[in-house]
């Protein structure tokens, strides 16, 4: 079993060989909190859930990694615009994205560090990246000289010469437009901290570099972040890291955007889906399977279409998941194991594409085998299915979804004895022929956000994404 990961700094897929066998570390850049989180900020969180469910599944001890920047121009720039403290924004969209990352079903962090509480971590390696000629202050700043640094641009494959950085308001006394700020000094109205070069506040990139080498070491496995990342932060990270002396990542990994009309989602172009309002019109496991299921590298457009496709597909496999688990009597525990297809496309670069086919044809036999009333089949193709589902955070009989419709067992029951009822009325509309009725039943159970099916064991419902 080798897993093999593409790695956005050879351009190339590698097979990942640990530091420490048996051990797998990763850091991933986590939200800055200017803002609730879109459903493209949590694609990025959702799929390196699915990287370390994979890892642990295959036997690793998994250090995750997840920080959050709760200090930069646009938290303060909210702030004055609300007339709110800059720390009470920050506090109120990182628990936004906190109950986002939840609802889809992401297993919290290992930690969770805020760029405000590792100052001291930021002051030592600004020291030591000065005392190594990498970076010099200049008017209370501090600035990381890019030229100073062999490896710069690296992972982005850019020309020096032809770089722009991105622009840093009110920042002067850069010796090289391209040299980029650790640490910016200290303005009227504005956070600051004390450092030996004055008062100020931390720049973007540091915060990384100082965190990752605090809770990571001087070395670890893999970094992630979305591909909008690639520059300027994580290439002024690696030289930041690196110039300190670290060795840094070893592997870097990359998710795609969340596309709408062509353009990334983003806050600033106003075509963002916000997670809180997506979460009260379709179920969260639907959101988690839409946002999961697509290969972690491929661009997903989104589109109410595309949504009512995943949630129709999902259905399909839930819909086996309750048959069979009625059928068996009691509660099936997954497979000890996941079919080796479906481990095959996992180990090739968290192919959950494929993987997910594996799942669909292993629902297709379960279901063949119900059909031939072969019980003791569609047991064994259940527990492969919850397995798989397992891996990918998305069965339904994980505890995480029992009561995501927010009623819980108890309510569930009211439900289920009411639509029951009416359930009974529509068979009494067939059994006398009377199918418009019956159909007309069924239409406005539908528009209720319940889909009806007809089984064998008669009719039975479930919820739709209304």
């Amino acid at each position: 079993m080798t897993i093999r990961l593409y790695d956005t700094s050879a351009r190339q897929i590698r097979d990942f060989v640990p530091l420490t066998p048996g051990c797998v570390s990763i850091y991933l850049c986590g939200a800055t909190v200017q803002a609730a989180p879109h459903i493209g900020h949590i694609r990025s969180g959702l799929n390196f859930d699915i990287m370390r469910r994979w890892f642990a599944y295959r036997g690793f001890d998994v250090t995750f990694i997840r920080n959050v920047t709760d200090i930069d121009d646009k938290i303060i720039t909210k702030g004055a615009e609300q007339g709110r403290p800059w720390w009470s924004i920050g506090y109120e969209n990182e628990r936004a994205f906190n109950a986002g990352y939840e609802a889809l079903g992401c297993l919290p962090p290992t930690y969770e560090p805020r760029a405000t509480g590792h100052v001291p971590e930021m002051i030592e390696m600004m020291r030591g990246l000065i005392e190594r000629g990498h970076a010099y202050e200049a008017d209370g700043s501090v600035y990381f000289d890019v030229r100073s640094f062999p490896g710069y641009l690296e992972l982005s494959n850019q020309d020096i010469d032809d770089l722009r950085q991105p622009s840093e308001d009110g920042i002067t006394g850069k010796r090289d437009p391209r040299d980029f700020a650790m640490w910016k000094s200290t303005k009227p109205g504005e956070p600051d901290w004390e450092t030996p070069w004055g008062r100020g506040r931390p720049g973007w990139h540091l915060e990384c570099s100082a965190m990752a080498h605090k809770y990571l070491g001087s070395a670890f496995d893999i970094h992630g972040g979305g591909l909008d990342l690639i520059f300027p932060h994580h290439e002024n990270e690696i030289a930041q890291a690196k110039a300190f002396g670290d060795e840094f990542a070893r592997y870097w990994v990359h998710n795609a955007w969340v596309t709408m009309s062509g353009e990334k989602m983003s806050k600033s172009l106003g075509n963002s889906v916000l997670v809180s309002e997506m979460v009260k019109n379709w179920r969260p496991i639907v959101l988690r399977y839409y946002l999961g299921t697509p290969h972690y590298r491929s661009m997903i457009e989104y589109s109410e279409e595309a949504l009512r496709e995943a949630e129709a597909a999902f259905a399909r496999i839930e819909g086996f998941v309750q048959r069979a688990t009625e059928k068996a009597g009691a509660p099936v525990a997954p497979a000890a194991e996941v079919p080796p297809a479906f481990a095959e496309a996992m180990d090739d670069d968290l192919g959950v594409p494929h993987a997910l086919a594996i799942i669909h044809t292993t629902v297709r036999q379960g279901n063949s085998a119900l059909a031939a009333d072969d019980k003791e089949e569609a047991v064994a193709r259940l527990a492969e299915v919850r397995a798989m589902l397992g891996v990918l955070g998305l069965d339904p009989l994980d505890p995480h979804w029992a009561e995501e419709s927010g009623g819980g067992e108890e309510l569930h029951g009211v439900v289920d004895t009411l639509v029951r009822l009416v359930l009974q009325q529509r068979e009494a509309a067939r059994e006398r022929k009377d199918w418009a009725t019956a159909d007309a039943i069924r239409d406005q159970l539908s528009q209720s956000g319940l889909a009806i099916e007809d089984s064998p064991d008669g009719p039975r419902w479930t919820l739709g994404n209304r």
